[in-house]
C-alpha cells in the first residue's frame, strides 16, 4: 500500500456536482493498492499515519499526532499511486490491484484507521470520478509506502 498524507486545514471530495464527504483540520489520505498487500499492511500503515507526530505543538513544533490532536481524515481511493513510469511516457497502472480485491482492501483501511483513531472516517467513493480539494496546511506532504519500511 502506497499512501500520500497531506495535513490539511480544510479538504472535500465532490462527485458529480455533490459533495460527499469534507474536513477541517487533519488528514487527506490518498491510498494506492497492489495485489500483493496484506491485512499486516493494513495495520502497520494505519498506525504509523494516526501517530505520526506532524502537527504543531504550543510551540509550533511538529511533535502532535493526529490523535493528540483530535483531527479528523478523508480517505480517497487512488489506483494511480501505483504508476510505473520506467518506460515510455504513458503511465502503467498494471500493478494497481483490480476491483475485486482493491475495494476489500481498501474498506478493511478505512475500518482499521477508524478503529486506531478511535472515531469515524470520511472517504470517497472508490472508482468514482473524484473532485477533491484541499488547503494544504504547511505544505506537509508524505508518502509512505508500506513495501518500503524506511
Amino acid at each position: 500500500m502506497k499512501v500520500v498524507i497531506q495535513r490539511v486545514t480544510k479538504a472535500s471530495v465532490t462527485i458529480e456536482g455533490e459533495k460527499v464527504a469534507s474536513i477541517e483540520n487533519g488528514l487527506l489520505i490518498l491510498l494506492g493498492i497492489v495485489n500483493e498487500d496484506t491485512p499486516e499492511d493494513i495495520k502497520w500503515l494505519s498506525n504509523k499515519i494516526v501517530n505520526l507526530r506532524i502537527f504543531g505543538d504550543e510551540n509550533g513544533v511538529m511533535n502532535m499526532s493526529l490523535k493528540d490532536t483530535n483531527g479528523d481524515i478523508i480517505v480517497v481511493s487512488q489506483f494511480t499511486l501505483q504508476a510505473s513510469t520506467k518506460k515510455g511516457n504513458r503511465p502503467s497502472y498494471i500493478k494497481a490491484a483490480k476491483p475485486e480485491v482493491a475495494i476489500p482492501l481498501y474498506q478493511d483501511f478505512v475500518n482499521q484507521i477508524e478503529k486506531d483513531l478511535g472515531k469515524k472516517v470520511q472517504t470517497g467513493q472508490f472508482g468514482a470520478d473524484m473532485k477533491v480539494e484541499l488547503l494544504n496546511d504547511g505544505p506537509v506532504t508524505i508518502i509512505i509506502d508500506s513495501k518500503n519500511k524506511e
